[in-house]
């Protein structure tokens, strides 16, 4: 099964939260005309609903006391649980539509951070992992591995300690190295922050990335080798750090940390910004943009939010 895109995730998310206002019985008569509006502004949309009404359709019979602890339990069965009862996620309308359009690693994976959650901790030997927003991962510390199944990590290896990473394209080697690896649509990014990383890919010799440098990871090798982007790193520190930058550069950022929908105008993406912008109150940060530049946030909900161009008024 294909990794949806970044665009597909959000209109199943979006999908998930209309369902959930329709069947808290609290949708209102405009509720219902934005839920048609939004449903014919994109195919991606109505296709993103049709799924949600078809699996609506598929577990409406469904007890309500089906297991419901099994989709907490730490013990060493829950993978088992959580496969066998896969379908109770129905009572959780954004987890039972993404439970069947994103992989089901995502579901059983060892550790895994909700949309707006980040994680750290520190494991055997000293390595230091921090999880990112939306990101799961397996991990099999004996033979020092860990499998990225969605998202993005962040690493610090201590020196004569290794850990392999393995990813939909390859592995990358950590060795006495600092590393944040990031799963993008259909490739990976890797930014080395201290030390040398170290690429197997699929296909062709293992090749290595220096300190102070990041790149674009295929199944053939590196593309896009560049100088680290530093507004990557903000994130490990809870914020976004942007110098002048594109103002769609930020929102795709920020768009990873909010539930629901974050929708711009395109004539928005090239207005310029600095600032520093903390991620977990990303409603505050829409807040700050809108006051220091000539854009209009306009919010249905939590989980609908849109930004236009402010108009000017004499």
């Amino acid at each position: 099964m294909a990794t949806p895109s970044n665009d597909a995730r959000v209109a199943v998310r979006a999908a998930a939260q209309w369902l959930a206002l329709l069947e808290s019985g609290k949708a209102c008569a405009a509720d219902h005309q934005r839920l048609e509006q939004w449903r014919a502004s994109s195919s991606l949309h109505e296709s993103a609903w049709q799924q949600a009404q078809s699996l609506r359709q598929r577990f409406a019979q469904l007890p309500g006391e089906l297991a419901m602890a099994t989709l907490d339990r730490p013990d060493q069965g829950r993978r088992a649980l959580l496969k066998q009862a896969l379908g109770v996620a129905a009572l959780l309308p954004t987890a039972w539509i993404l439970g069947r359009q994103l992989p089901l690693d995502a579901w059983t994976a060892d550790m895994h951070t909700a949309v707006g959650e980040r994680r750290q901790l520190t494991l055997s030997d000293g390595i230091a992992l921090q999880l990112n927003t939306d990101t799961a991962v397996n991990l099999d510390l004996p033979a020092r591995q860990l499998k990225l199944v969605a998202g993005e990590v962040s690493l610090t290896v201590p020196v004569g300690v290794s850990l392999a990473v393995q990813l939909p394209v390859g592995r990358v080697n950590v060795t006495g190295a600092q590393v944040c690896v990031r799963l993008l649509d259909a490739a990976c990014q890797l930014v080395v922050i201290n030390g040398v990383a170290s690429f197997q890919p699929l296909q062709g010799p293992a090749i290595a990335l220096q300190a102070g440098r990041q790149a674009t990871l295929h199944a053939g090798g590196f593309a896009g080798v560049s100088p680290l982007d530093d507004m990557l790193l903000g994130w490990r520190d809870g914020v976004l750090r942007l110098d002048d930058r594109p103002l769609g550069d930020l929102l795709r950022e920020l768009r990873r940390y909010r539930p629901g929908v974050l929708r711009w105008a395109p004539e928005l993406e090239a207005l310029r910004v600095t600032g520093t912008f903390r991620l977990d109150d990303t409603d505050r940060a829409l807040q700050l943009l809108a006051a220091s530049l000539p854009v209009a946030v306009h919010t249905r909900t939590r989980y609908w939010v849109t930004l236009a161009a402010r108009e000017n008024r004499a």
